[in-house]
């Protein structure tokens, strides 16, 4: 499995990352306290016609660092060190939740190498009330992460989810033992976004994608990534903060449909 070697603030990291199939380049940035392995099924949809980048950041899967703190800036030269790494000159990048985050960082940090860029659950700026949940989660994380765990399904999964009557129990039980043991800085990270400057350096055509029942995500922060980011447009998923999983097939399509159209190249301007 590859790996790519960084330096940051706090010293040098090495991520690990999946890269599969072949033509443009895609690099899928995860969530707070997922993995790369987040994405397998949006990989599969893509590898027959992508180059696709799954990496770790700090904090989880096989990435390791110095094992201080991390910064927005620090995760995205991770995710830019995998696509060097990887012989990507430019690429699409896809984000959820902190992924969104971090590829917004990065698509600002570097206009020049991303060719579109998709968020999931983004946001501009970490605000009180947002702030006041994170800083639940790192106490309920402290305490005990199936505590955590139990929270996740409240917290980010849609009237779907329940009304499919799932086996509840099964699924925390999954959960606790995918949650990644470096989340509580990668929430610290969470706490400390503020994107307000680099919105205006995004040159790649960007979706915006909203979750109807997302309810750590205010809906004023996707507005501000709209007003922020000059090629943006807005899209909406019928299920709650963790999309990816409650409609993994609807989130496919809506991801895959807009790199797709990404991809296409422009047609040449009638005479």
């Amino acid at each position: 499995m590859p790996h790519a070697p960084v330096r940051l603030s706090g010293g040098d990291a090495v991520v690990q990352y999946d890269i599969s199939g072949s033509g443009p380049g895609v690099v899928l940035v995860h969530g707070t306290a997922a993995s790369r392995l987040q994405w397998e099924g949006l990989t599969s949809a893509l590898a027959d016609r992508f180059t696709v980048v799954a990496p770790d950041y700090s904090g989880s899967g096989g990435t390791v660092d110095h094992g201080g703190p991390v910064t927005l800036a620090d995760l995205s030269a991770e995710m830019l060190a995998a696509a060097d790494h990887a012989g990507l000159e430019s690429f699409h990048l896809v984000g959820h939740s902190l992924g969104a985050a971090i590829a917004t960082h990065l698509a600002g940090t570097h206009p020049e190498r991303v060719l579109s860029l998709a968020l999931h659950a983004g946001w501009v700026r970490t605000g009180p009330r947002m702030a006041a949940e994170l800083q639940y989660w790192k106490e309920l994380l402290a305490a005990d992460v199936a505590l955590f765990a139990r929270s996740l399904p409240l917290m980010a999964f849609g009237p779907r989810y329940w009304a499919a009557d799932p086996d509840n129990e099964a699924v925390v039980r999954e959960l606790t033992a995918m949650i990644a043991p470096g989340t509580v800085r990668q929430v610290d990270v969470d706490l400390a976004v503020d994107l307000t400057s680099v919105l205006e350096s995004i040159a790649a055509p960007t979706l915006v994608l909203a979750s109807t029942y997302d309810r750590i995500i205010e809906a004023d922060q996707q507005q501000a990534l709209l007003d922020g980011i000059a090629n943006a447009r807005y899209a909406e998923i019928d299920a709650g903060h963790g999309a990816p999983a409650e409609d993994p097939e609807g989130f496919i399509t809506r991801i895959a449909g807009f790199l797709d159209a990404s991809a296409q190249p422009a047609l040449p301007a009638r005479l």
